[in-house]
């Protein structure tokens, strides 16, 4: 019922800017931007609903009338085919992110080499999070690989924990000891980059462990099988 009433008040809300002259993006872009203060706007879009703008910040997609005085967050659905629009968008907008390999803090980075390590893929993680530990799972079946371990203590407990991994003598072990064992690792403690390496994150936009960025720039968020793993690193190696 809830979810047959959601998409009623948004048919409405659709019929509402029927009658509404479109507005130049420019300055629905300005009627917008007082309402996420601080916050970039990645693009403004028409729909092809007359009145209606796709607007993007980060990873949201929402939606506006012309000036901004009404905001509407979920997915217009075409009744013909039943498929999400809005979901459709959200993949080709997730498609199309870069992420500057180079920019990355790879100085910080827990990184592990194997084989001639010509390939290369950073991945936020924590180690808390059981979606990185099977994705270091997946890894293992990578060769020819260098992996960037950027460590992401956002969940509780977290922040101690990677301390602990990034004060061992051998930082390598101590994470897959631990991600792949179960291993904890011993107290130490230590002049740790944590901090810069979560500014390094929230500026990236990462909202969620593990996030993987390849050497073209394109970003994977969450854990895929070593077969898109392999996939993802030999179409970067030869854009790059």
């Amino acid at each position: 019922m809830a979810t047959h009433l959601k998409h009623f008040i948004f048919i409405l809300s659709l019929s509402f800017f029927s009658g509404t002259l479109w507005a130049n993006e420019e300055a629905v872009k300005e009627a917008v931007q007082p309402h996420f203060e601080g916050q970039k706007i990645d693009s403004i879009k028409k729909t092809p609903f007359s009145g209606l703008y796709e607007i993007v910040i980060g990873d949201e997609l929402f939606y506006s009338d012309d000036k901004a005085n009404y905001l509407f967050f979920g997915h217009i659905i075409d009744t013909k085919t039943r498929a999400s629009m809005t979901n459709e968008r959200i993949q080709e907008i997730k498609a199309a992110r870069r992420v500057s390999f180079d920019s990355l803090p790879l100085q910080h980075a827990i990184k592990a080499v194997k084989g001639d390590g010509k390939r290369k893929v950073a991945v936020y993680t924590d180690p808390n999070c059981p979606y990185c530990k099977q994705l270091e799972k997946e890894l293992i079946n990578i060769t020819n690989v260098t992996v960037y371990n950027l460590l992401y203590p956002v969940l509780n407990g977290s922040m101690e924990l990677s301390k602990k991994i990034w004060c061992a003598e051998n930082q390598i072990k101590a994470w897959e000891d631990f991600m792949l064992r179960g291993t904890a690792p011993a107290e130490k403690d230590c002049e740790t980059p944590l901090e810069t390496l979560v500014k390094s994150g929230r500026e990236n936009k990462v909202s969620g462990t593990p996030t993987l960025i390849f050497a073209d720039g394109s970003v994977v968020g969450g854990m895929i099988p070593a077969a898109a793993i392999e996939e993802k690193l030999e179409s970067a190696s030869k854009d790059k």
